[in-house]
């Protein structure tokens, strides 16, 4: 980010590179609606570039993008009027045998719809939590709430998730 705000618009290409997946990740799983997923990613990177000069000096550029993407995609649910139920590729592990292979997808077709039927604000935290790795703060500051929620309503997630799933337990 210092070589993109020093003036290296190739800089930001990398940056590009290395998020576009997460980032989009995030609006897939917020949006639920591949082709609305891309056009989020893509509008949230070309933000991001407009808007460099707000970028603060000593912040996570990760953060930054997050809660560009995550406005992005509160926009486009606003402006939507249905959601679409559309689920991302399975990926299976191509050395694992046929019956662990499907249970393996399964297990995950499971916990996705699961995931998926949690209320906006639960999946957005969980998506951001376990699916990116994010902090507490990092978190709170992407959705712009306060960390009390953002525990409150990860741990609200978690309970409404091993009660779909029938679990004992979610990993933490």
């Amino acid at each position: 980010m210092a070589m993109t705000l020093g003036g290296n618009p190739e800089a930001f290409s990398l940056l590009v590179a290395r998020y576009d997946r997460a980032v989009y990740h995030l609006a897939y799983r917020t949006l639920h609606d591949v082709e609305e997923a891309k056009d989020a990613t893509q509008e949230a990177f070309f933000k991001a570039y407009r808007s460099l000069r707000t970028f603060k000096t000593g912040a996570k550029f990760s953060t930054w993008i997050f809660s560009i993407v995550y406005h992005a995609c509160c926009d486009r649910l606003n402006r939507r009027k249905r959601y679409s139920n559309e689920e991302l590729p399975d990926r299976a592990d191509p050395g694992a045998g046929p019956e662990r292979e499907a249970i393996a997808l399964d297990e995950a077709r499971r916990l996705r719809a699961a995931i998926d039927a949690l209320p906006e604000k639960y999946r957005t935290v969980i998506t951001l939590y376990h699916l990116q790795s994010m902090q507490y703060e990092e978190i709170a500051e992407v959705l712009g709430l306060p960390m009390g929620t953002v525990k409150t309503h990860l741990f609200r997630a978690k309970e409404q998730l091993r009660k779909l799933l029938g679990v004992q337990g979610v990993a933490e």
